[in-house]
């Protein structure tokens, strides 16, 4: 609805009056990416915690869940890499930042060695200020590691002594996830506002450039299925045609919800009924995995950074394109249950290879969309970890 009042009030006769109008209507926009950006760095950090301090993360089996899922996300980003420099989507149309911001990029070489000296900060607050992902999740990791590691030691000797900074953590995530839901429903109004400015400044022609973008999108996550589906064939006794039919209802449920979290309870119930698999290999992949798994949203971030710079027309070299496969595995730790996690860890993407975060505002008009494809994306992996982790041998 908001997009097409947008169009409406863009496509009218241009006049001062309205042309004040329109340009006062890109505020909301500049407003929500701003709370956005300030909300990332904490949000990416309490979310770790709270993941390390309350999933039920076994030993062994652990160890390869992990091996997985870093398998998957990575896979996944290098997708969404070849897929935006194959179809170059942001080559299809011109697209000009939301309050006429600059358009150049820093191109600098790739550096390793700087990469690694970088990853340790001077102050353990320093990340959450400069929006340093790499840098937040290094501190997020150390401090969920040993937590975890002191929550374990004592739940061995009977302590609870663990129980009041675990609460913290929860409260913390808790209040920050309600902030996060308060600055994503005044979305829509920002994208009435970005539309109706885009298509009064520039018309219709700069959609073409984001309707390539959806298509590019829906193809790399298309191929990403195609190599879930190969991975559950040649890697478990579960066939692609059953695990497709019996997953079509956490499916659809991801796609309606547009939250792996809350499709979790449903995920969990097909992989038993409806698959087959072990009660332990669906709670590894479904539960576990889900608090760590994002593939869909960290291909999405990795496409994003390289549209927008196709549509600068100053495009990311191959260090700068590892450096987003970097980031975009890191922030996606923990953020399988933050709502529309794309938007809040794609400032934090950004910022690490100097896009301007600025452009995120013309990407919310698609986002609702492409969110629910991801989710279900998401899901999908978090089952085929699940039967890959069920092994080889029939349970039926």
């Amino acid at each position: 609805m908001a997009i097409a009042v947008g169009f409406l009030l863009g496509a009218g006769n241009p006049s001062p009056a309205n042309e004040a109008l329109i340009k006062n209507l890109a505020i909301p926009a500049e407003l929500i990416l701003k709370a956005l950006r300030a909300l990332a760095p904490p949000l990416i950090l309490v979310a770790v915690l709270h993941t390390f301090m309350t999933a039920n993360i076994p030993g062994t089996a652990g160890r390869r869940l992990a091996v997985l899922l870093l398998t998957n996300t990575t896979v996944a980003i290098f997708i969404g890499l070849l897929v935006a420099n194959l179809l170059r989507p942001g080559t299809w149309g011109r697209l000009s930042a939301p309050g006429g911001t600059g358009t150049g990029l820093p191109q600098e070489k790739f550096d390793p060695w700087g990469l690694i000296q970088d990853a340790i900060p001077k102050a353990i607050l320093e990340p959450l200020v400069n929006n340093n992902v790499i840098q937040l999740i290094v501190i997020a990791l150390s401090f969920g590691i040993v937590l975890r590691a002191i929550k374990s030691e004592m739940v061995t000797q009977g302590k609870n002594e663990y129980k009041p900074i675990e609460n913290v953590i929860s409260i913390l995530f808790e209040a920050v996830i309600r902030i996060l839901n308060w600055v994503i429903s005044l979305v829509p109004l920002a994208v009435f506002g970005i539309v109706a400015s885009t298509v009064a400044k520039e018309g219709f022609e700069p959609f073409i450039s984001l309707g390539a973008f959806i298509l590019a999108v829906l193809v790399a996550l298309v191929l990403q299925a195609c190599y879930y589906l190969s991975r559950v064939k040649f890697g478990s006794w579960v066939k692609p045609v059953n695990f497709l039919r019996g997953g079509s209802d956490a499916f659809v449920m991801a796609f309606s919800t547009s939250s792996s979290g809350a499709t979790m309870p449903v995920t969990f119930e097909v992989l038993q009924t409806k698959i087959g698999l072990r009660e332990s290999s669906a709670a590894l992949g479904a539960l576990v995995g889900a608090n760590f798994n994002n593939d869909g949203t960290a291909l999405y971030e990795a496409m994003s950074a390289l549209f927008i710079s196709q549509v600068l027309g100053q495009h990311l070299n191959i260090g700068q394109q590892l450096l987003v496969v970097l980031t975009s595995i890191f922030a996606s730790v923990g953020a399988a249950n933050i709502p529309n996690a794309g938007l809040v860890t794609m400032t934090l993407v950004f910022t690490s290879v100097g896009l301007p975060t600025q452009y995120i505002a013309v990407l919310v008009t698609v986002d609702w969309f492409l969110d629910r494809c991801r989710t279900a994306i998401n899901v999908m992996g978090d089952m085929t970890v699940s039967a890959l982790l069920d092994g080889k041998k029939d349970r039926g």
